[in-house]
């Protein structure tokens, strides 16, 4: 039930407590002091619609200072001379949140700066150690030497669909040999389950395995080094988290391709298991269908064929742009089912973005017709829509990066 402020205003001074209101704005100040509020804080700035800025207030903070001296500095307080400023700017009191609770933040912070430092000096750095990350896909893997989030070199060879896990480690090792003196460890990303080092196929349609196949133990005899292994599209949203679109900030990533995947990394941890696998979602199609039977580039191919065209997902976006209307309706069909989907997952879950990768996500003008079917939610409601940084690296960066943690 909401209450007028001054009701609670009086309520809590009848108990003789002091107030504070959460502003985001001069006039959020203004209308707290005049209901006789004691504090005021800039808490919300920034908070209220659109980016949220990376720097404090200090703005606001002085200009609240002209109305009352009992002003609380609040939000995005990182350092110890941001809230010098924020002091010096009039604040009677600094709260200091992430920073010191959240060590996950402040460590991208530091990694964030020290890598735009480097990157300016334009010099060779020592990156740390490299591990070798793999990237199993339904007709390509990639392998890639990474070190500190970085693809120092890569290769990519064709999955012979037919030959089977046991040979596609065969043939990675063999593929990859002059490289095994310059990493210790292996990160493996695919696509389906891993439990306990056990690979399972979720899709047997994307790409077919035995069930239970001991990846870990069999990669580890393979290569002769310490292997761990995860899910290819959890493996990205690390990667996105940690080195991309992210920023060190909690997010979704969906990948949309010849099929859906997803991560979740919440509160800096990476949910594994099941968690992301987001394609396999039944309750938004009609027949109970997973999601990407009805959404993804395979599906996109399918309704072309129906439509009397004979084209794969390339060719429909390429028409769709050249305004052709069958193509502009099934594009349009398979982004709104996304932007359905993009408004659940911020109900569930409430990351700061929800990070778009795949080849049909970073499609020309995909990514915007999804913001587009989302234009009527509230604000508050509405989704961080970036697109992916790491492009067809994020699995082996992700996963290798994972592999050095998980040492």
């Amino acid at each position: 039930q909401l209450v007028p402020v001054e009701a609670l205003v009086k309520a809590v001074k009848s108990r003789n407590k002091l107030t504070m209101a959460d502003c985001s704005c001069l006039d959020d100040a203004r209308r707290a002091l005049a209901a006789g509020v004691d504090f005021v804080g800039t808490t919300l700035s920034g908070y209220v619609g659109g980016p949220e800025p990376e720097d404090p207030d200090i703005a606001l903070i002085a200009q609240m200072r002209t109305l009352t001296p009992y002003v609380i500095a609040e939000g995005r307080i990182r350092s110890p001379e941001q809230a010098a400023a924020a002091a010096r700017a009039g604040a009677c009191a600094v709260v200091v949140g992430s920073a010191i609770t959240r060590t996950e933040h402040v460590t991208s912070w530091f990694h964030q700066a020290i890598s735009e430092a480097y990157a300016a000096r334009g010099t060779q750095t020592v990156l740390g150690p490299t591990v070798l990350g793999i990237d199993i896909g339904g007709t390509k893997t990639m392998a890639a030497l990474v070190s500190g989030g970085k693809v120092i070199e890569d290769m990519i060879v064709p999955t012979a669909r037919e030959a089977g896990p046991d040979a596609w480690l065969a043939s990675l090792a063999q593929s990859t040999s002059a490289w095994s003196s310059r990493f210790s460890r292996i990160g493996i990303a695919v696509t389906g389950l891993v439990h306990d080092g056990r690979w399972s196929a979720l899709n047997p349609a994307t790409l077919g395995i035995p069930d239970g196949y001991p990846l870990v133990e069999r990669a580890s005899a393979v290569f002769g080094k310490p292997v761990c292994a995860f899910n290819d599209a959890q493996a990205a949203a690390w990667g996105e988290y940690k080195f991309g679109a992210g920023q060190g900030r909690d997010i979704v990533f969906l990948t949309i391709s010849t099929g859906i995947g997803g991560g979740i990394v919440c509160n800096g941890r990476l949910l594994s298991g099941l968690a992301g696998h987001f394609g396999l979602i039944r309750g938004l199609s009609a027949d109970q269908a997973p999601l990407e039977d009805s959404t993804s580039g395979r599906w996109i191919a399918s309704q072309a064929l129906k439509a009397g065209f004979k084209a794969d997902a390339a060719d429909v976006f390429g028409r769709a742009l050249k305004g052709e209307a069958w193509a502009d309706a099934i594009v349009s069909r398979s982004a709104s089912r996304v932007a359905t989907l993009c408004r659940d997952i911020q109900m569930m879950f409430d990351p700061k973005s929800i990070v778009i990768g795949g080849s049909i996500g970073l499609a020309d003008g995909y990514l915007d017709r999804v913001r587009a079917h989302l234009g009527e939610v509230p604000p508050r409601l509405s989704s961080n829509l970036v697109a992916a940084k790491l492009a067809g690296h994020a699995g082996v960066i992700g996963v290798a990066d994972l592999a050095e943690w998980a040492r």
